[in-house]
């Protein structure tokens, strides 16, 4: 079984102000050296990181790097899916969300089947990390606008989301590192 990892780091930062969020530290290293971690200690056979700034590249060791102009939330997903190649699963992880653990990576990728994505859940709706199989990826290719992956998830069975509290942070403005 291929699995790739797919780690979108590629948004605009509107509300987080001039900095760029993915470079503001957060426990001593950049926020997006905490997802590319829980990546990298995932056992994948590929990691992809899509990025709009050149800047991110020394935290992404280990990724193939598709960098893009500033664009909407599908447009870096599109990049993104575009390199990755025939794969089984694609584990879909944002930069943003420093508390994400591997093992929770792991467990986002192991209620993958062949037929349902899986996602993880804050109590209210699915969202990311996300892993995909195959027989999604025609479909999630075709996102477009700011909805990126999130249509896909909207309708999964219980039996395919996994609970993430705590983890689910999704760092948006200064105050919240």
């Amino acid at each position: 079984m291929i699995r790739a990892g797919l780690l979108l780091a590629a948004g605009a930062s509107r509300r987080f102000g001039p900095q760029d969020k993915l470079l503001a530290r957060l426990d001593g290293r950049p926020l997006i050296a905490h997802a590319a971690q829980a990546l990298r200690d995932v056992p994948l056979d590929d990691r992809i990181a899509v990025i709009t700034n050149p800047q991110l590249r020394p935290w992404l060791s280990g990724f193939r790097i598709i960098q893009i102009e500033q664009g909407q939330q599908s447009d870096s997903l599109r990049a993104g899916m575009g390199a990755v190649g025939r794969v089984d699963r694609l584990l879909i992880a944002l930069g943003d969300m420093p508390d994400v653990t591997p093992a929770h990576l792991h467990a986002v990728l192991a209620r993958t089947t062949d037929l349902l994505p899986a996602a993880s859940h804050d109590g209210r709706h699915p969202r990311p990390p996300a892993c995909f199989p195959a027989s999604a990826l025609g479909a999630l290719a075709a996102a477009a606008g700011d909805q990126g992956a999130a249509r896909h998830l909207e309708n999964l069975p219980q039996s395919q989301l996994v609970a993430g509290p705590n983890l689910l942070r999704d760092i948006d403005r200064p105050d919240q590192i």
